[in-house]
């Protein structure tokens, strides 16, 4: 029914309701179309904004977790670089024992070959006390190194091998003989190439399973991010139709409300 009071206007209190409602959908929409989210906060969709914490906790403890790998394999990587290189130089090693197993040669050669290969040794141990990341060397240890690998707090073991004690022991034998470089070449040599074999394999099962763990976690981590964005980003293409939309609803509104505040001087002309 039409109001002809000019004190109470319910026509234009009907239309200044439909457009404060239209600036709200349009702030909302603008909202969503400036940040790309549409669950910025918890007034958007408290719970679907709980669970979006939650998930962006993962996200982030994922980050951490992938950090703490790549700096283990970083570990890996340089003590494999460390034990390869002592591997490479056990050839030389084996090579100087072999002449020196030799009765025939003279003194002065024995004296040098002796002092080649005191000077292998001297290399090997630099290998291994220059096998350092972010301070950690599990050359010169016999502490493995555990690294968080999951949200569950699993983790994965970089194993250690003290490879000075045995280099040590074959740098300190006595090769004033043939006798005594064949026994040093049977006995302190093998124990060195068995103990590089061994660390060499195990460095390269666990750097392995490092970039195993390390790839998988980088797959979970954009999976996670992708069902994030399900929950939480606005579907940017329907928003931008909605702002329009909206836009001509406002303009239709504020139209509305001036008709229908001046629906009252209409009652001006029954006193003229």
């Amino acid at each position: 029914m039409v109001s002809n009071s000019i004190l109470t206007n319910p026509e234009a209190l009907v239309a200044l309701r439909n457009l404060e409602r239209t600036n709200n959908l349009l702030a909302q929409t603008q909202d969503r179309v400036s940040t790309g989210l549409k669950v910025s906060g918890a007034e958007d969709d408290a719970s679907n904004f709980a669970i979006a914490q939650g998930i962006r906790g993962d996200i982030r403890a994922l980050g951490a977790i992938q950090q703490g790998l790549n700096n283990t394999k970083g570990i890996a990587q340089v003590a494999l670089a460390g034990a390869t290189s002592i591997s490479d130089l056990l050839q030389d090693v084996r090579q100087k024992l072999t002449e020196l197993s030799n009765e025939g040669i003279t003194t002065q050669q024995r004296n040098i070959l002796t002092d080649d290969f005191n000077e292998l040794i001297s290399q090997a141990r630099n290998f291994v006390t220059n096998a350092v990341f972010n301070g950690i060397n599990v050359l010169n240890t016999s502490t493995a190194v555990n690294t968080l690998s999951n949200l569950n707090n699993d983790t994965i073991t970089l194993r250690a091998r003290n490879l000075l004690t045995d280099i040590n022991s074959l740098g300190g034998a006595a090769l004033t003989t043939a006798t005594n470089a064949q026994s040093v070449l049977t006995a302190q040599y093998s124990n060195l190439e068995s103990t590089i074999n061994i660390a060499l394999g195990q460095l390269g099962a666990d750097t392995r399973a490092l970039n195993f763990q390390t790839e998988f976690l980088t797959s979970v981590s954009d999976a996670t991010e992708e069902g994030l964005g399900n929950i939480v980003d606005a579907d940017l293409a329907r928003e931008s139709a909605q702002l329009t939309a909206l836009q001509v609803r406002q303009q239709l509104g504020v139209q509305v409300l001036g008709v229908a505040n001046n629906a009252p001087q209409v009652l001006l002309g029954l006193f003229q």
